[in-house]
């Protein structure tokens, strides 16, 4: 689309104003570009990278800046990842030792951030569906514990309470009726089974089976924490996102609902490697001056999740690729890990 002297001038105004944080003149591009053009010349070519819809100008500045077209085509076909240092590489693996999913999970979000000075998120692995073996405790009179080990090694807890009091050998005699009849197979399909042998169990034991079928599938559905964030105040300290009021809310309002963000990450979760998604570029990312980088990670080589970096779209994305890429990478194997152990 651009002949080698429009590329080089678009990606020299992007470093610089990734750089910077200022409209970039010509003046500044016939500084840096390496080029030997006359003013008039990189004015023309600037006229023209502005008329195809890569940089615009502000109108408090002569000097140019991106539009999200514009990052588009700078990270999809002219940017050059540098590789993470060593040291840094040292810390992300410090960081994410086998350990419990939920704190290796938590850790992860706390790396990217730290790392890249912006928000770091995690999408978990969905709770399964399907459960392996169920036991039932009883804590008191009427409240019993239902214990669901996923065939992922996830263990899932939920309490019933119940209209009777249940023996501990009825808990038991429950909980052998699931694993016999029902194990390896969705809460919603045992409900479907279950309602046709009703009549064949005791009224008592009935009661109870509906009560755990209608609790292993709440549990499976619980997406309460299924996103977790750690740095979003550090987006505060972004002019870029924070500058106004407007931005300010609507920065808050992707925070809060986070319904946005599990859609952003569950279509990354489809693709492999890194992936970039720009404000105004794309339609899950409704703030222009954000952008999200994201990578998905697996646990035994099946992709579970996403983790990504929110930050501005002027950020330094030759050094948050590699950050993102590499956690992904390590988080994948601390899983793995953690499940064989």
């Amino acid at each position: 689309m651009l002949d080698p002297r429009a590329q080089t001038l678009l990606k020299t105004l992007i470093e610089r104003y990734i750089a910077d944080g200022q409209p970039v003149g010509s003046r500044t591009l016939s500084k840096c570009a390496g080029l030997e053009l006359s003013p008039a010349t990189i004015r023309n070519a600037m006229a023209e990278l502005e008329e195809m819809g890569f940089i615009t100008s502000p109108h408090t500045s002569a000097g140019r800046i991106p539009t999200p077209r514009g990052y588009r085509l700078f990270v999809d076909t002219m940017l050059t990842v540098r590789p993470l240092e060593q040291s840094t590489e040292l810390a992300v693996e410090a960081s994410l030792q086998p350990d419990t999913p939920q704190r290796i999970l938590s850790s992860a979000a706390q790396v990217l951030s730290h790392l890249s000075h912006f928000a770091g998120v995690v999408l978990t692995p969905r709770r399964s569906q399907v459960f392996q073996h169920v036991e039932f405790l009883r804590l008191s009179e009427k409240r019993i514990l239902l214990i669901i080990l996923a065939p992922d090694g996830d263990v899932q807890n939920r309490i019933i309470v119940t209209q009777r009091n249940y023996s501990p050998s009825e808990l038991v005699e429950a909980a052998n009726f699931f694993n016999t009849h029902y194990a390896g197979m969705r809460f919603d399909a045992i409900r479907a089974c279950l309602a046709g042998e009703l009549d064949q169990l005791r009224v008592e034991m009935a009661s109870l089976m509906q009560a755990a079928v209608a609790a292993g599938s709440e549990n499976a559905a619980d997406d309460h924490d299924h996103v977790m964030i750690s740095g979003e105040r550090k987006l505060l300290d972004v002019e870029d996102l924070s500058s106004s009021m407007g931005k300010l809310r609507r920065l808050f309002d992707i925070f809060e609902s986070k319904t946005g963000l599990m859609q952003l990450l569950d279509t990354a979760n489809r693709a492999e490697g890194v992936q970039i998604f720009i404000g105004g570029d794309s339609e899950f990312v409704p703030f222009e001056d954000m952008a999200v980088v994201t990578a998905p990670y697996q646990i035994e080589g099946k992709i579970v999740g996403t983790l990504g970096v929110i930050g501005p779209t002027r950020m330094a994305y030759e050094r948050v690729i590699p950050i993102v890429d590499i956690t992904a990478k390590l988080l994948s194997y601390a899983l793995s890990h953690t499940h064989i152990n």
